[in-house]
């Protein structure tokens, strides 16, 4: 009894930890857009430099998500995450006050490789504590991340205004989420490490690359990721040129985010209890297929309905994540294919949104863009469908 207790309690402190984790991974990211003019006015940044900073972050998760492995086989999961929110909380306190731009995109960059590691390494820490709940607990830590950058996104101007109107202090406060979530990781470093550079029964670490599971989930990551940055850099846009009001755009951008927090519980704990995911893959294809086509069609015929439909086709994110828990047989190997599938996956989508905003300029509208993102829904269900089927590495 007392041992089952001790078990229990340890189970919910290490989720604890991994929720708080989760709060942080985009709070780097989604804090920025509500205050970005007035960073560019305060730094005198240019809109080239403003541009890359919508770039900055899948060029970390890509690059600094394949050392990941590395670092956790020498140094243990626990602790790779422990430096991944230092980094993140130096990151986000220093660049507000950097003074330009090249400063404030290099202190950006430390912020996001912190997180890019911790990106890596959460999928195998559900593994290794929570083999038997791996769809539930990956569910709860999309809620926790979703819950997160909507925070940030709709709080970081109040705050702002708190802070009379100081958007370095507006910016600058959101550390405060990295520091706390430190303390849990400091004892999981001390009370338990799992090495990843090894599977449980000691033998050498597989090369995921070399397995067709692998480059599926790579391919599946890297398009829904396309999707969400379009989503994210250019759906209020296309609302608005569409006639509708700012403020609506935002409302119905919010829709897309919002709806992220319940599918991505529901969702992933559905899908961790199926043997096979391709179905859930496939269905969140079509979604993304009736919502992009809907707004070929017309974007203000009803706005409502294509945001709910985008809304729920972002949730091939926790879909993923939780796909890559059950494809490793082991949480070593979940370390190397959750930093293949992220790495590569994140390669594939950098030029996506830059290649919607070309093809807007080329043709001088929206129906050009919007017929290439529903054809990439194709890609995505097949690369889906084919990561879903019940096998491990």
């Amino acid at each position: 009894m007392v041992i089952k207790e001790k078990t229990r309690a340890r189970g919910l402190f290490a989720l604890t930890a991994l929720l708080l984790a989760a709060v942080n991974l985009r709070l780097a990211v989604t804090s920025i857009g509500p205050v970005l003019t007035e960073i560019r006015a305060g730094l005198g940044m240019s809109a080239t430099v403003a541009g890359l900073l919508t770039s900055v972050p899948m060029l970390c998760f890509a690059s600094i998500g394949l050392a990941a492995p590395r670092l956790a086989q020498r140094f243990g999961p626990a602790r790779v995450v422990l430096g991944g929110l230092l980094l993140l909380a130096v990151g986000l306190t220093i660049r507000p006050f950097t003074g330009g731009p090249a400063l404030f995109l290099l202190f950006s960059a430390v912020a996001l490789a912190g997180i890019a590691l911790v990106n890596v390494l959460l999928p195998s820490i559900v593994k290794d504590w929570f083999p038997d709940r791996v769809g539930t607990v990956t569910g709860l830590y999309s809620v926790a991340l979703n819950i997160g950058a909507t925070t940030a996104a709709a709080a970081t101007v109040p705050v702002t205004g708190a802070f009379g109107d100081d958007w370095r202090l507006g910016l600058a406060c959101w550390s405060l989420a990295a520091l706390f979530a430190l303390p849990p990781w400091l004892l999981m470093a001390r009370s338990r490490e799992v090495t990843a550079g090894a599977t449980a029964d000691g033998s050498a670490p597989v090369r995921v690359s070399r397995h067709p599971v692998a480059w599926a989930l790579a391919v599946y990551f890297g398009m829904q990721s396309t999707s969400a940055y379009v989503i994210i850099g250019w759906l209020p846009e296309i609302y608005r040129d569409a006639g509708l009001s700012p403020a609506l755009a935002g409302v119905l951008f919010a829709v897309t985010s919002l709806l992220g927090v319940p599918l991505s519980f529901l969702l992933s704990a559905y899908a961790g209890r199926l043997r096979s995911q391709s179905g859930i893959a496939l269905v969140l294809g079509l979604f993304g297929i009736a919502g992009w086509t809907g707004l070929w069609v017309s974007p203000a015929a009803a706005p409502w309905v294509w945001a709910v439909l985008l809304g729920v086709v972002n949730a091939a994110f926790p879909l993923v994540l939780t796909m890559i828990a059950l494809r490793g047989r082991t949480p070593a190997t979940v370390v190397q294919l959750s930093a293949f599938a992220q790495s590569i996956g994140y390669l594939f989508a950098i030029p996506g949104p830059i290649l919607v905003g070309v093809l807007h300029d080329a043709s001088g509208g929206w129906r050009l863009p919007l017929a290439l993102m529903a054809a990439l829904m194709v890609p995505q269900i097949i690369a889906g469908m084919a990561a879903g089927r019940n096998r491990q590495i």
